[in-house]
């Protein structure tokens, strides 16, 4: 293959990465826009580079011109987790998701590799938009949890290190730290739902503390300072005390004065 071709066969996948990073991103979004618990923690992406596709396609006994049809993690999305139970949802999330296609699935999380590796795997087809019109490529999505990625990346590093001839006192070493991580997933596990509503009622009352100041901004301009200066104070006071249902009541009870106030300014 002409050196000049790669960056037009990777562009597409480019594309892919960057538009799916969007979505999943405003999905987590979405979520915490609503008040809820995202099982989406994080979401990474990339294209692998020009000598890691070379050195796996060697690997595989690929032939060059045949990379396209038969590496599927060329473009790949990393999605993790807080805790093993959300790795489901997100599977969920994606079969049913009209744009794209889930196309082969691999559990490792209930399945672990000898080595230790634990994730769970889909790849999708995907379309994109592109110069010359619509081409779909492969994405291979990756979902594991905080603890497991620490872990991946860890072996990740250590393998390109020793050339894949890593010493078996590492190895062992590695081992011993991935049935840790599965100890630590299943203990976080058991106050998974203590944990989802300290981080709802955090993401609420940050979204009712945004809408509350955007309130008390749009008053500056139509409110009596006096009364303004009351409402701020009161405002601080409720803030202080962290008591989740003062603040509700408060951003009702300041809904209906910018209500009133822009009743006003209309008779």
């Amino acid at each position: 293959m002409e050196i000049q071709l790669w960056k037009d066969i990777l562009n597409p996948y480019e594309l892919a990465v960057e538009e799916l990073l969007v979505k999943f991103n405003h999905l987590i979004k979405e979520y915490q826009d609503r008040g809820m618990y995202s099982p989406m923690e994080q979401v990474c992406g990339r294209v692998k580079s020009i000598s890691s596709i070379l050195d796996k396609a060697q690997k595989k006994n690929i032939e060059v011109d045949k990379i396209e049809e038969q590496l599927d993690d060329i473009a790949g999305i990393r999605i993790i987790c807080q805790f093993v139970e959300d790795i489901e949802k997100v599977t969920e999330l994606i079969r049913n998701r009209s744009d794209m296609q889930v196309v082969t699935e691999k559990d490792y999380i209930n399945h672990m590799k000898s080595s230790g590796y634990r994730s769970y795997h889909m790849i999708v087809s995907y379309p994109v938009e592109t110069f010359s019109g619509t081409k779909t490529i492969r994405v291979e999505i990756q979902i594991r949890t905080l603890a497991m990625n620490f872990w991946s990346t860890i072996e990740h590093s250590l393998q390109y290190k020793y050339k894949q001839h890593m010493p078996d006192h590492i190895r062992e070493k590695l081992s011993r730290v991935a049935d840790a991580i599965i100890v630590l997933d299943n203990e976080m596990s058991t106050v998974r739902s203590e944990i989802m509503d300290a981080q709802n009622s955090c993401q609420i009352q940050t979204n009712l503390v945004k809408d509350i100041l955007n309130n008390i901004q749009n008053l500056y301009t139509i409110a009596n300072k006096r009364e303004l200066v009351k409402i701020q104070d009161e405002f601080y006071r409720i803030y202080e005390t962290k008591d989740l249902e003062q603040l509700r009541r408060f951003h009702s009870d300041l809904d209906n004065i910018t209500e009133g106030y822009h009743v006003q300014a209309f008779e």
